[in-house]
């Protein structure tokens, strides 16, 4: 009967059974029966886990009180536009000189289909747009390889798995895969050779259309001349191209992908829309949680002065390593577990151009350039195509490469990025310039970290006092989920903490 009951969509199945746990936000009328009323949180920390807590929590009539030490709400959520300002702890200080329109998301700046950001987006009314993450026409440039010129990733992913295809299905005709295939398995694995590779009935890679035209096909007359020469199986594997490809199979890369219309940072607009202004404090510099007997007490700065509020309840939603140096009498096992979350470091700087000439000249519409040199990764924008500007990613970087893009000045930065850029895309790459804005999170002040590393995971046993409550103190973030650096995890992580502390209080 239970089958059939869900079969019809009376009851759960099975396989919705096998799932993870199905939020519920918080309502009024959860209070009905129990005799018990919303209680008083402070949230510490204005960014995505932060503001999602009050968010919920303010559905069941929680009185939500938001500090936030920046000046702004969204943490690592930020969308650089002109006429935005900010200094680094090296002391370095841009204005964004970016025209109308453009903009740098300098943290997040992409949505898989199935992270629960893309239910907020829908819930808060946040426009999408699609995120080009995988494109056919972005280059590939392995320097350190001895490559002297970029290579178009499809014509890269065509050589690669033709010469595979081709050494497999040799391997196959000789008999070396007879003790692990029936007869039957080589003929079905051959008949898949031909496809994936493209290697045909003569099972060896010639190269074909699929590594591109020299010049492309048109009206009758115009059959199109086909790209060549055919480098040999090792000249491509030796420039290491290869290694790219395993990206657009993760989980969280995987097309299709989307963001929102004008700037990431139109999610924690919503959500700070939705909490509520009067409800949060920008410029609010906590200097220590303290739990006590019937509440907690947060004393903080905000423009020159000192203060303090109590609450019911805190949720600590700031960076782990920013918390680690904030005063408070959460025991020492909170302290090792704050200080075992070790921050990374990433970068980004945006480039606008005069004119959009990867689109014109290039073919390029959206999708990532990958390469050996320090930039990274070169995004193309995903937005605004055959507009009059744009802004190129022109390096996306993380660890030793971003520390030490960092520690130049930010004029040094974009004078390094576009030369190393020009390589890839010639002279246009300098002469088209026309602004740069380059932004480090390891040197943010209040933040300085892209995302932290978790040895072992969010359920190592030394993150243990951080995934429950350390008196009436909540922990919350992205580190505290299994989607580290995503929006997705702040999302899942707050919701993890507002259903425990909702539960807490109706009991």
């Amino acid at each position: 009967m239970l089958a059939t009951m869900g079969a019809l969509g009376l009851a759960p199945t099975a396989e919705a059974a096998s799932r993870e746990p199905v939020f519920h936000a918080p309502r009024t009328g959860d209070f009905t029966l129990t005799g018990r009323g919303a209680a008083r949180v402070v949230v510490v920390g204005g960014g995505i886990a932060g503001l999602t807590v009050a968010y919920e929590l303010g559905k069941a009539g929680y009185d939500c009180t938001v500090l936030e030490a920046r000046e702004r709400t969204g943490g690592r959520s930020l969308t650089v536009r002109g006429g935005d300002s900010t200094t680094d702890l090296y002391g370095n200080r841009q204005t964004a000189r970016f025209s109308d329109g453009q903009y740098l998301n300098a943290g997040p700046a992409r949505i898989p289909q199935w992270m629960v950001t893309m239910d907020y987006c829908r819930e808060l009314g946040v426009p999408l747009e699609v995120f080009t993450n995988v494109n056919a026409n972005a280059y590939l440039y392995n320097e350190k390889a001895g490559m002297t010129a970029p290579v178009r990733y499809r014509t890269a992913k065509a050589d690669v798995y033709g010469y595979v295809a081709e050494l497999l299905a040799k391997a196959t005709g000789a008999g070396s895969l007879d003790a692990d295939l029936t007869a039957d398995d080589r003929e079905r694995l051959l008949e898949f050779l031909k496809s994936f590779g493209d290697i045909g009935a003569t099972l060896s890679y010639d190269g074909s259309t699929r590594r591109g035209y020299r010049v492309d096909p048109g009206a009758s007359g115009t059959p199109g001349a086909e790209l060549g020469p055919v480098p040999s199986a090792s000249e491509v594997f030796a420039s290491g191209v290869g290694r790219y490809f395993s990206f657009e199979f993760g989980y969280e890369q995987a097309m299709l992908m989307f963001q929102p219309v004008g700037g990431m940072d139109r999610i924690p607009a919503a959500l700070t829309r939705a909490v509520g202004g009067h409800r949060i404090r920008t410029g609010a510099v906590v200097q220590r949680i303290t739990d006590t007997a019937r509440g907690v007490t947060i004393a903080y700065t905000r423009g020159g002065t000192v203060r303090a509020i109590d609450a019911d309840y805190c949720v600590a939603a700031l960076p782990p390593n920013i918390l680690a140096r904030t005063g408070h009498n959460l025991g020492a096992e909170v302290q090792t577990a704050l200080e075992a979350c070790a921050p990374s470091s990433a970068g980004k700087i945006g480039l606008e151009y005069r004119s959009r000439w990867w689109e014109s000249d290039h073919r390029i519409y959206g999708g990532i350039t990958e390469t050996d040199l320090d930039l990274g990764h070169v995004w193309y924008p995903s937005y605004g195509h055959h507009g009059r500007r744009g802004v190129i990613v022109g390096y996306y970087n993380t660890g030793a490469a971003s520390d030490a893009y960092a520690r130049r000045s930010p004029r040094e930065r974009e004078e390094r990025a576009v030369a190393q850029g020009v390589k890839i895309h010639g002279a246009k790459y300098r002469d088209e310039l026309a602004a740069s804005f380059s932004h480090h999170w390891r040197q943010t002040p209040y933040l300085e970290a892209s995302w932290h590393s978790m040895a072992g995971g969010p359920d190592a046993p030394v993150f243990g006092p951080l995934n429950r409550p350390a008196g009436h103190v909540y922990f919350a973030g992205d580190h505290l989920s299994y989607a580290d650096a995503w929006q997705h995890g702040a999302f899942t992580s707050a919701r993890k903490v507002v259903t425990a502390l909702h539960t807490r209080v109706l009991a």
